[in-house]
């Protein structure tokens, strides 16, 4: 990938948005794939999994309906210290992140309208309100703590 450019304009520039609806997310493509794009749909997934073969169509056809946005695919199999990393123990688990904040984990084989309904809902955050609210949440967790000057017991 060029520097500086994320997938999709990487993929845009080389006319290929037709041929790749989803990337292969590994632990040396992770972050920049998060970093450089705003919104990123990620159905971690096993070979050997059912439930993850029946849900394939239909991400495929959710990232070809909406080509603005990365889909990307973890084979937990193959990516363990990935799947690790984000406590997956279900697969499949679809995590979307907007803005570098993952705003979206849920296991479970989503039907098709699930889904568009869920990128509609994700589409429609309001990514200021939800940064407030992380930082307000992170306040309060370290206000509940001891109080400045106060010996731990």
């Amino acid at each position: 990938m060029g520097p500086g450019r994320s997938f999709k304009e990487q993929t845009a520039l080389s006319g290929g948005l037709d041929t790749v609806a989803t990337v292969e997310l590994t632990k040396e493509n992770f972050d920049q794939t998060v970093s450089e794009n705003p919104f990123v749909l990620i159905d971690f997934w096993a070979g050997w999994c059912r439930p993850c073969l029946q849900f394939a169509p239909v991400f495929e056809r959710a990232s070809q309906a909406h080509p603005d946005l990365v889909f990307a695919k973890v084979d937990t199999e193959a990516q363990q210290e990935l799947a690790g990393a984000f406590q997956i123990t279900s697969i499949p688990t679809l995590m979307i992140v907007r803005d570098q904040v993952a705003i979206f984990a849920q296991p479970g084989a989503l039907p098709e309208a699930a889904l568009t309904d869920l990128i509609g809902q994700a589409r429609a955050l309001d990514m200021d309100e939800v940064r407030a609210k992380i930082a307000a949440g992170q306040q309060a967790a370290g206000e509940s703590g001891s109080e400045p000057g106060t010996p731990e017991a």
